[in-house]
């Protein structure tokens, strides 16, 4: 087939086959079952009602009734907040919402907090950079001065050598 040995070839032939079948099932859509309405669960439990996702508890009423996805909070005329009850019993809207408006303000905080921390940590590292190259430069100019008086001195001693030396600094060659 391929150039493989008998085998190799039957088990590739066994794999493809496997692999095709696999394939042909996964795009046969399978009936997925109907979600029972919302309000059919109405005065049974939260639990029962939240089983389904599109629907929302309200505890005051005893009621399940669809999502109102037109709005991202349920209306106060639909249900209050503290009554409204979506994903899990335990947790009303009101809480939810506390709870989310925290959490981005600590996430938001903790951000800046970081952006804050690196700009300070940049400055220190640009201090120090600055800190260092004026460092470099008080000895670069240390080493100049003492190289420029060596120099002077070792000129000094020629010229004395040579009687060139001056008594006066201030003092015209051609008085000499």
């Amino acid at each position: 087939m391929f150039g493989f040995s008998p085998p190799s070839a039957l088990f590739f032939n066994f794999c493809l086959i496997i692999v095709i079948i696999a394939a042909a099932e996964a795009q046969t859509p399978s009936p997925a079952p109907a979600p029972a309405s919302c309000s059919l669960k109405s005065n049974s439990s939260c639990d029962e009602c939240l089983q389904n996702v599109s629907c929302l508890w309200c505890s005051s009423t005893q009621q399940c009734i669809e999502y109102p996805v037109k709005n991202i909070l349920p209306p106060n005329s639909v249900c209050p907040l503290n009554d409204a009850r979506w994903g899990v019993c335990w947790v009303n809207f009101q809480i939810l919402i506390i709870t989310m408006s925290v959490l981005a303000g600590v996430i938001i905080i903790t951000i800046l907090v970081c952006c804050l921390c690196c700009c300070k940590c940049e400055r220190i590292g640009s201090k120090r950079e600055d800190a260092q190259v004026a460092r470099q430069t008080r000895a670069r100019k240390a080493r100049q001065k003492a190289r420029k008086t060596e120099i002077q001195l070792r000129h000094d001693e020629i010229r004395q050598k040579y009687g060139m030396a001056k008594e006066n600094p201030y003092a015209r060659m051609d008085d000499h």
